[in-house]
């Protein structure tokens, strides 16, 4: 081989190494709104006995407040429900978190203490330079958790990972191409002393996380990520805690809603159908519609007749909108003890969910439920007629 060939040849080679690594980086648009729902399958384990399965349903409703210097600074809700079984099988929302947090162009997090969401940050955590296929590297990282309830922690539980990333290169997922990396990192954290103030407290976690995330260069973010992960605390008590399973995830732009359209159109087909005790409202989350007076039988959650014409309009709005996810909300007038009117709006609102769900209104994932109970009041209910309008249900059609 010539000396010039030999040189084209090097060059060629090169020029292919440069095509095959990727410059992965966030990237941020003001005013940009998307979701990210996640589902997560896991069982619960205590002292090594199993004792129980776990639906776990979370939402992200993220929207991109500001840019600058290549970051974004988002407004984040987030929502976690869990399954509940019954007659119908339903998410029901377990906790609501809202964060503030700005994030680099290479997935550094700079968030206030006193948030509790997202669990896991800074992940993924890219370099600044190209990466090319079957390159690895490693970041640094935090899990966060909440452990208010059950343990009365009333701060961050927070440890540090130290995650091993690989660019796998091209890949397919729900037919189209993404860069696919995989991020695995091992947990063994040993708490401060400081915890000692609680009653009880994990002494030590244990652990791992795999992942697979399917990055979309384009958008400057990723498209899904799958994991598999095992958790295990270990209580002050001596006991410990095992959770084991594995979650999914995809991002999905938020497309705006003409909330004033909808809205006109519910009640011009209330008006038509001369139904009576129905309102529609709009605000920021989306638009609602009010069931006042909904009748159910005495002290049931079993929906009489006339009800029925009401969910069966809802629900044929809810098919003309099949990317938006819908909240369920039950409440009772105020009698009975708190615990009752909570259980008992409950129930009502996954009564009118299983509605919806068995007449293919929307899919299961798409409706979260939460009861009340006697809070929020719209009359007042030391009169019959202020107890029949607080005995309702609000059905929202939710933008983001």
């Amino acid at each position: 081989m010539g000396k010039r060939t030999g040189i084209l040849f090097v060059l060629f080679l090169l020029s292919v190494s440069l095509l095959s690594a990727e410059v992965f980086k966030y990237k941020y648009f003001r005013g940009e709104k998307y979701k990210i729902k996640s589902e997560v399958n896991e069982s619960v384990y205590i002292n090594g006995q199993y004792h129980h399965a776990a639906e776990i349903l979370n939402k992200i409703a993220v929207e991109v407040v500001s840019t600058g210097e290549g970051s974004g600074m988002l407004d984040a809700t987030f929502s976690t429900s869990e399954i509940r079984k019954g007659n119908v099988d339903v998410y029901e929302l377990s906790q609501e978190y809202h964060s503030l947090f700005q994030r680099d162009q290479y997935g550094k997090l700079n968030i206030d203490y006193q948030y509790y969401m997202p669990v896991v940050r800074d992940v993924p955590l890219f370099k600044e330079k190209d990466i090319r296929k079957g390159e690895s590297w490693y970041g640094d990282g935090w899990e966060v958790h909440d452990l208010r309830n059950g343990y009365g922690i009333q701060e961050p539980f927070r440890y540090p990972i130290h995650v091993r990333y690989t660019y796998l290169g091209k890949g397919q997922k729900d037919g189209k191409t993404y860069d696919i990396l995989t991020a695995y990192y091992s947990i063994s954290y040993n708490t401060p002393d400081s915890f000692s103030r609680y009653r009880l407290y994990p002494v030590q976690v244990t652990g791992y996380s795999d992942q697979t995330i399917f990055w979309n260069s384009k958008e400057g973010k990723p498209y899904a990520y799958e994991e598999e992960f095992s958790i295990r605390f270990i209580l002050s008590s001596g006991d410990s805690y095992t959770f084991r399973g594995t979650a999914g995830a995809r991002v999905t732009a938020s497309e705006k809603m003409n909330k004033e359209l909808l809205a006109d159109s519910l009640k011009n087909k209330i008006e038509q159908e001369k139904l009576s005790d129905m309102s529609v409202t709009v605000d920021d989350k989306g638009v609602t519609i009010t069931l006042s007076n909904i009748h159910f039988k005495a002290d049931s959650t079993e929906i009489l007749e006339p009800e029925k014409r009401k969910l069966d309009l809802v629900a044929d709005k809810l098919r003309e909108y099949p990317g938006r996810d819908v909240l369920i909300t039950g409440y009772t007038a105020l009698a009975g003890t708190p615990e009752g009117r909570k259980q008992l709006s409950e129930e009502r609102a996954r009564v009118v969910a299983g509605y919806f769900i068995e007449s293919g209104a929307k899919p299961r994932e798409q409706i979260v439920i939460r009861g009340l109970g006697a809070e929020n009041p719209v009359a007042d209910n030391s009169t019959p007629e202020g107890k029949q309008e607080n005995r309702r249900v609000e059905i929202t059609i939710l933008e983001n």
